[in-house]
């Protein structure tokens, strides 16, 4: 089968390391774990994560080459059309938590294997393109909101760095559910996309604020993260769920956290019963997610390379 594979670790560039072109089919070496069966993919959405992968975040040379990949949407063996859950194991099971890539091959190929407990319905309402933009960055929004902000509809929601899938699940989700949508961006046109999305405001990075938020979306890491802690009203919360410009700031702004009572909450990416959740809140609405380009599987480097000068603006997808 066709596949998009990391090969190689290069820290320093990435891209070097990836390889297009065939694999063997899941099962065809030896058989799959009980209980695991096979999707075959129709379309998956790229993540930062992928792009960590072939920099050596989260995986050693042993364990290549992989299939990158962690989130799908296809066609299951008996030929229902379902979304992948990208989190194997975890809370309930023997297996420890992993997501797809960092101990199993992902979803850039033809077919992926997956335990069939990974699979949830995709709604009619979705297509292919749109659903596979759900288990990861939006499922990571979703949780981000929903469950760890603590902040009811109505408040305000500041989101670090527009034009990323998480950031713009964000604007999108919130605006949807009621909250102030605010965002940050070093491009001013990304800023003025996410205002188009629905936020409220757009503000340059760095700049103060008119008035400090009940929440932060923290995606961003030691670039943003004072301006974060600055910008959070007294016992407000900072949502964690990445550091892509770095996970050590200058300065950790201890002194304020713990006078303020502000709250600092991680948050990785989300189980299986809020995905459902976003499925059926996607389908109910009328919210889709943002999708920036679409392209076959076979000029997956172009989107890989989109993704590493940091010009898309929501996800970017490969059909196959």
């Amino acid at each position: 089968m066709f596949a998009v594979s990391a090969v190689r670790i290069s820290p320093e560039d990435p891209l070097s390391g990836l390889e297009l072109g065939e694999r063997a089919e899941p099962g065809a070496d030896a058989p799959l774990p009980p209980g695991w069966t096979t999707v075959r993919v129709k379309a998956a959405s790229l993540n930062h994560h992928d792009l960590w992968t072939l920099k050596g975040v989260g995986i050693t040379d042993k364990q290549l080459p992989m299939v990158l990949g962690c989130d799908a949407a296809g066609i299951d063996e008996d030929g229902n059309e379902v979304v992948v859950h990208s989190v194997i194991g975890g809370l309930g099971t023997d297996e420890p938590r992993s997501i797809l890539t960092e101990k199993y091959d992902g979803t850039f190929a033809e077919k992926v294997a997956v335990p069939r407990w990974n699979l949830l319905p995709k709604p009619k309402e979705l297509s292919f393109e749109e659903a596979c933009c759900l288990p990861t960055a939006w499922l990571t929004a979703y949780r981000m909101l929903f469950t760890n902000s603590g902040v009811r509809p109505g408040g305000t929601i500041l989101v670090q760095g527009a034009g990323g899938g998480v950031a713009t699940a964000l604007v999108v989700l919130g605006k949807a559910a009621g909250y102030r949508m605010w965002v940050t961006s070093r491009d001013a046109a990304k800023g003025e996309r996410a205002v188009a999305l629905g936020a409220d405001r757009a503000f340059a990075s760095g700049e103060r604020l008119p008035e400090r938020v009940d929440s932060v979306m923290e995606t961003v890491g030691a670039a943003t993260w004072s301006h974060s802690v600055r910008s959070l009203k007294a016992g407000g919360s900072v949502v964690i769920s990445g550091a892509t410009s770095g996970s050590n700031p200058p300065a950790g702004e201890l002194t304020r956290i713990f006078f303020q009572e502000m709250r600092v909450v991680g948050s990785t990416m989300g189980d299986k019963d809020e995905l459902a959740g976003l499925l059926a809140l996607c389908a109910n609405s009328g919210v889709r997610p943002v999708i920036d380009t679409v392209l076959p599987l076979d000029r997956a480097r172009e989107g890989f390379a989109r993704m590493a000068e940091g010009d898309q603006f929501g996800k970017i997808v490969f059909t196959v």
